[in-house]
């Protein structure tokens, strides 16, 4: 009787009687489902919710010049037919420009005209039209774009004040609610299908993704619609599907409106995007990475591979640190921090808790602009190189000291350090996780090595210390990632 009120316990204990007990469980168990909020039942249809929000859906056409052909173009390279074109197009000229069209769909969220629909709709369009719902049309021009969520910003100017639809809150949205998607599918115009969340948290191939994945029709011209709560409250912007032919086949995928709150806002604001920038190269915490750190029982956060200028560094961060909680947010994985980061203010100052040396650190650090730091390259720091190489083999790995006869073979920088792999057994773990010849260990156990002996050391530092993996700092053309490898006493 967990589910049963204090108030139907008090009937229950005051019934003297075996019957009237269970009549009083019956009244409790009544009172309970009475209380518990009601589960969303399928709806008997959408009419009344289709013709709420109607006249805020719009059909966006667009229009392009295209550049004519100079060449032969219509025939492959190389095709026997090629001369023949070529000598007919010098005859008549090259093919003049042409127009070309495309159709998405839309929405309105403000009632001085702000609409919202996909990058890819309206990109390197020449003219946007707009037709709305109850037949007029009008001509949009381009606030900004986001091709990073494919999210873009358009205003018309209308005579009257526009019907227009609220975001709601997509964290909220549960797999196997219901929702409405709407739009212009194959040109037909206005259409409306309906589904549930199939899923969440879906990631396509963008840095900020975050769609919703749904079962509603979602067709080519869909693009850029809305996709609907019950409430009528916008989850999603209708962005893709997965297909074999083009056509819907049940599986689409809605941005998530809690990320175009935020990229609307600032193209609103500013024209364009402007995302926090935490200056760290990032990486996923492995279980068996998870095992080489002291301190973390399970893997979780993101593990910093590289620390360039800015404002990580700046506020003291290290290669090696696990970012474990972002301006008061859990980090659970390098995706989930990203996004974060991406939609922190430029410019706040925000508190990054690490995990370093076992023991956590909190540090404040003053973001950056991410689109202005776009191709920062870490600076690393300068030690003496030995004169006289060094080899070793352990753990599977044939490892050297750093000479700059290694150095000029490698391609590698002047001030690269560590040790380099010139060997690994084909048949260890090294070589199954990915270490190959030409890889340089900078880091062991967190600590620089330099030397063939130094790498020995942390392996014994590890084993003593009861730890199963030794957590190394690897760099391949310039790029680091940590891997950990089983440090288990050798036959």
């Amino acid at each position: 009787m967990g589910g049963i009120s204090v108030q139907a316990k008090a009937i229950i204990e005051a019934a003297p009687l075996r019957a009237l007990r269970l009549a009083a469980l019956a009244l409790a168990v009544a009172l309970a489902q009475a209380a518990a909020p009601p589960a969303q039942a399928a709806p008997e249809d959408f009419s009344q919710l289709a013709e709420q929000v109607s006249p805020a859906v719009v059909n966006i056409t667009t229009s392009a010049t295209v550049a004519g052909r100079d060449g032969p173009g219509i025939v492959p390279e190389g095709s026997p037919f090629e001369d023949f074109f070529r000598e007919f197009q010098e005859r008549n000229g090259p093919t003049p420009p042409r127009r070309s069209s495309a159709l998405g769909s839309g929405f309105v969220i403000s009632e001085d005209g702000f609409i919202v629909t996909n990058n890819h709709v309206i990109e390197n369009a020449d003219e946007i039209n707009v037709e709305f719902f109850e037949g007029f049309e009008l001509e949009a021009e381009v606030v900004g774009t986001d091709p990073n969520t494919d999210i873009a910003l358009l205003k018309v100017e209308p005579d009257e004040p526009l019907e227009f639809v609220r975001f709601g809150d997509s964290d909220t949205a549960r797999v196997g609610e219901w929702v409405m998607a709407m739009g212009n599918p194959l040109g037909q115009g206005f259409s409306v299908s309906a589904g549930i969340v199939s899923a969440r948290n879906r990631a396509l191939s963008g840095t900020y993704d975050d769609y919703i994945q749904t079962d509603a029709a979602i067709n080519r011209g869909n693009s850029g619609g809305p996709l609907f709560d019950m409430d009528g409250r916008v989850i999603g912007v209708n962005t893709a599907i997965l297909s074999p032919d083009g056509g819907s086949i049940g599986i689409g995928f809605a941005m998530a409106s809690n990320v175009v709150k935020g990229v609307i806002d600032q193209l609103r604001e500013f024209g364009e995007t402007r995302r926090g920038w935490l200056g760290v190269r990032i990486q996923d915490v492995t279980p068996d990475i998870a095992e080489g750190l002291d301190g973390l029982d399970t893997a979780r956060g993101a593990l910093v591979t590289d620390v360039p200028e800015g404002p990580a560094r700046e506020a003291g961060m290290e290669p090696g640190d696990v970012i474990l909680v972002f301006d008061g947010v859990e980090v659970e994985d390098t995706r989930q921090l990203v996004r974060v980061v991406g939609n922190a203010p430029v410019g706040k100052t925000v508190r990054v808790t690490v995990l370093r040396d076992g023991e956590t650190q909190t540090l404040a650090v003053t973001l950056g602009r991410r689109e202005t730091a776009e191709g920062a390259v870490p600076a690393a720091q300068p030690d003496a190189a030995p004169e006289e190489p060094q080899q070793m083999e352990m753990l599977g790995l044939t490892v050297s000291e750093m000479t700059e006869e290694l150095r000029g073979q490698l391609e590698l920088s002047e001030d690269a350090r560590g040790l380099v792999v010139t060997d690994v057994d084909p048949t260890s773990e090294a070589y199954e996780k990915g270490l190959r010849a030409g890889d340089v260990i900078a880091e062991a156990g967190q600590e620089p090595v330099a030397q063939p002996a130094d790498l020995e050391t942390r392996i014994e530092e590890t084993r003593e210390a009861g730890r199963r993996s030794l957590l190394m700092l690897v760099r391949r053309g310039g790029e680091p990632r940590f891997l950990a490898l089983s440090v288990d006493a050798e036959e």
